[in-house]
């Protein structure tokens, strides 16, 4: 009976968390402090587009591992093929408790003859940079 009752108490310390400030169970494992500090900008992973009307909508996926209250992804940008800013998103904080992240913006204007847009993201402190995501405009 006795061993039994070890086993338990030794599944149950398995369990616990080693850092006491975390308040409970430990989210999934992310990139490492050097891995962080290595990033200087975020990457734009994931675009999707949608035309309404004369104007285009994106649903837009940023991953910033390093995000934090002073230093965060803190917005993308839609450029046409010939470097054109057609669209800039501005995100007022970090989202280190959620990672990554999907914003929308809409109303985006871009003419008529542009076929592509690519996405790319923006630092707080690097400014734009990072891995990009090039996707085609639906046509009407």
């Amino acid at each position: 009976m006795r061993w039994f009752l070890l086993i338990g108490v030794a599944l149950a310390l398995a369990g616990c968390d080693s850092d006491s400030g975390s308040g409970g169970a430990d989210p999934a494992p992310g990139p490492s402090v050097a891995e962080r500090d290595e990033q200087s900008h975020p990457d734009v992973v994931d675009v999707s587009v949608e035309r309404t009307g004369e104007t285009f909508a994106f649903e837009v996926t940023i991953s910033s591992p390093y995000d934090t209250p002073d230093r965060y992804a803190d917005g993308w940008r839609v450029l046409g093929p010939d470097g054109t800013v057609h669209g800039e998103h501005t995100l007022a904080h970090d989202h280190a408790n959620e990672q990554p992240f999907t914003r929308t913006q809409t109303d985006v204007e871009i003419p008529d003859g542009v076929d592509e847009v690519t996405v790319e993201g923006r630092d707080s402190e690097h400014g734009y940079g990072g891995d990009t995501v090039t996707v085609p405009l639906p046509s009407e």
